[in-house]
C-alpha cells in the first residue's frame, strides 16, 4: 500500500494486491489494482494518479510483470490515462432458480452486498479443506493460457476463514466454491471456483447449490451453456484491464482462464 500524506493527515491510499499466474509452466509475477481513497478535501489535486504511478515504479523494480483488475465505467478512463489497456469484456453467465426468481433479479440492477449473507447447505471452506488435505495446484491447460497460480496454500488463504463465509458444495466426484450476497431484493449465488470438475460438471454441481440455497439466481465467469440453464449476464461480465511493467505483450482475453474467485473484490 502507498499512502500520501499532508502533515499528519492521511489524504490518499493505493493498494495492489500480489497475485501470480502461470503459462506454459513460466510462472509470472502481477498485481492487482485493488482499494484506492482520496480524502475529498485533496481530490482533483492528482493525488490517485501519482500514487498510482508511484505504486507502478516499485513494483517494477520488483520484477513484477504487468496489473490487471476489472475497474467500473467510473474508474476505468482514469486507468486508460495511466497506461492501461481495455483486455476485453470476460464472459459471465447466470442460471434463475425459477421464472420468478428471474423477475426478481431483472429488478435487482444495482450493486451487491460487501459482505456474504448466510447460507446453509455444504461446508464452510476450512472445514471441507480439513478433509481435503491437500488442495490442487494450476490446472494443465494449453501453453498460451494465463491462469492464477493456485496450490493448497493459496486456496486456504484465498477461501478460508470466517470474513466472507465461503461454502463448498460436493459432487460428481468435485466440488465448487460459493458464496451468496445480496443484489436489491434477490439473494444472489456466487460459483468462485471447482475443484476436480469439467465445466459441465460444475454447472450441475453449481445448480446444485442453487436449489439447496434458495438463492434467486447464480452467477459464474465463462460461456453460457443453455443446456445447463446458464444464460448471458445482461450486460455482460467486468471489463479486464491490464498495464505493462515488465513484460509488454498484452495477452488477449481468449488467453485467460479466470473465475470469480480471481477478479472478486474480497
Amino acid at each position: 500500500a502507498w499512502v500520501a500524506t499532508d502533515g499528519d493527515r492521511v489524504v490518499g491510499v493505493r493498494m495492489f494486491m500480489r497475485w501470480e499466474f502461470v503459462r506454459g509452466g513460466q510462472v509470472l509475477r502481477a498485481v492487482r489494482a485493488v482499494d484506492t481513497a482520496t480524502d475529498p478535501d485533496y481530490q482533483g489535486r492528482g493525488l490517485f494518479t501519482a500514487l498510482t504511478l508511484h505504486a507502478l515504479d516499485e513494483v517494477a523494480a520488483e520484477g513484477v510483470h504487468f496489473v490487471f483488475n476489472t475497474p467500473n465505467s467510473q474508474s476505468r478512463p482514469g486507468y486508460l490515462k495511466m497506461g492501461w489497456r481495455e483486455v476485453g469484456r470476460l464472459p459471465a453467465a447466470v442460471r434463475p432458480r425459477s421464472p420468478l426468481s428471474l423477475a426478481k433479479m431483472a429488478k435487482a440492477r444495482v450493486p451487491s452486498g460487501h459482505w456474504s449473507a448466510d447460507l446453509s447447505m455444504g461446508l464452510p471452506f476450512d472445514r471441507w479443506a480439513e478433509k481435503a488435505e491437500v488442495l490442487p495446484g494450476p490446472r494443465d491447460l494449453p501453453i498460451r493460457m494465463l491462469a492464477t497460480n493456485t496450490s493448497d496454500a493459496f486456496y486456504r488463504w484465498r477461501f478460508g476463514g470466517d470474513l466472507l463465509r465461503y461454502r463448498v458444495v460436493e459432487g460428481r466426484g468435485g466440488a465448487v466454491v460459493v458464496r451468496g450476497r445480496q443484489r436489491g431484493q434477490a439473494l444472489e449465488l456466487v460459483q468462485l471456483a471447482s475443484f476436480g470438475l469439467d465445466p459441465d460438471a460444475a454447472d450441475a454441481v453449481t445448480n446444485t447449490a442453487l436449489r439447496r440455497s434458495g438463492a434467486d439466481h447464480v452467477i459464474r465467469l465463462g460461456a453460457p451453456d443453455p443446456k445447463r440453464g446458464f444464460l448471458p449476464l445482461p450486460g455482460g461480465g467486468p471489463v479486464l484491464t491490464w498495464r505493462a511493467v515488465n513484460e509488454h505483450g498484452l495477452p488477449p482475453l481468449s488467453n485467460w482462464s479466470l473465475t470469480m474467485g480471481d477478479i472478486e473484490l474480497f
